[in-house]
């Protein structure tokens, strides 16, 4: 992800629902039943060493796990391209983490270290194909030598396969998968849609922090990734998450309409009936390259048969 990225997820996930939906919406583990979510608790950065301040955009929070005070602490680590080695980085990431811990002595009550969960929240287009444990990693050699070879997993979330999966819900109440399907939005349709859940889902008083999490989210990645060349007022004038869904569904409507009439105003210099032609794919390409519409969507609005717009399509690719 580029920084702005990082950061954006960094507000995000900076509030405890957020943490809460991730773990329970996408942690098939038995162990998830066990945590009381009251405890959720960000762990400030400022304790760190050198070596782990560089790692300023991960989060880390701790959860009370049954009733021994035993700590999971979570690691973040955002990504959106895969990283072959991305196993090795968590060792790293993981020995640094623990090294603080020791050195707070936030241990068990047993004496041991806290259990930790590494989770890598991927984003990128491609589906993730990097070793998921850093014994995958590690060349095999037999005679004794294999049982040095160290084992440390890591959970992956791929956004774009959870998204795509047959069993995948929008019905059930997670904020967390709400921003997932928004990344990976189907058209314009179906980001309004989500917002709409968005708006009803956070419009308690008390989370008024993660309503403004979300519009800036949008305003810096959202919107710049899939409607370039839209612009939202200034957050003085935009307050809140209702407020952008409202005016985004208004902006949106008017988006064929305005690329409609550039093709007209192209048509007219050509003659009419080419002019027709042309304004008509010039609507498509219009479609194609700005919004998330499918083919039959643009194949609609242009006036177009499918499989020209398919044609355009592979074309804009090249």
């Amino acid at each position: 992800m580029a920084h702005h990225h990082d950061h954006s997820y960094k507000l995000l996930f900076s509030h405890p629902e957020m943490v809460r939906d991730l773990l329970t919406g996408f942690v098939k583990e038995a162990w998830v039943a066990q945590l009381d979510f009251s405890t959720l608790e960000k762990v400030s950065g400022s304790y760190v060493t050198d070596e782990l301040r560089d790692r300023e955009d991960d989060i880390i929070w701790r959860v009370r796990w049954g009733e021994d005070w035993l700590y999971v602490y979570l690691l973040l680590e955002f990504q959106s391209s895969v990283d072959s080695f991305m196993a090795v980085r968590i060792m790293s990431y993981l020995g640094l983490l623990y090294q603080d811990l020791i050195r707070q002595k936030a241990l068990t009550p047993s004496g041991k270290l806290p259990p930790v969960l590494p989770v890598v929240l991927y984003n990128g287009e491609e589906r993730w194909r990097a070793a998921q444990n850093v014994s995958e990693l590690v060349e095999r050699i037999p005679g004794g030598l294999e049982r040095y070879r160290p084992e440390l997993s890591y959970l992956l979330l791929d956004e774009g396969a959870i998204v795509n999966a047959p069993d995948w819900s929008d019905e059930t109440r997670n904020v967390a998968a709400a921003l997932f399907r928004l990344e990976h939005n189907r058209d314009e349709r179906d980001m309004l849609d989500v917002l709409g859940s968005l708006v009803e889902w956070l419009k308690a008083p008390e989370q008024t922090g993660l309503r403004r999490a979300f519009v800036v989210w949008i305003r810096r990645v959202l919107l710049p990734h899939r409607a370039p060349g839209m612009e939202l007022p200034e957050f003085n004038d935009l307050q809140d998450l209702h407020e952008v869904h409202d005016m985004l569904a208004e902006r949106i409507k008017k988006w064929p309409e305005r690329w409609i009439e550039e093709g007209r105003e192209e048509g007219r210099e050509e003659g009419r009936e080419e002019g027709e032609r042309l304004h008509a794919e010039k609507t498509a390409r219009n479609l194609i390259t700005r919004t998330e519409m499918g083919d039959a969507m643009i194949a609609e609005i242009a006036g177009l048969p499918i499989d020209e717009v398919v044609r355009l399509r592979g074309e804009a690719k090249h």
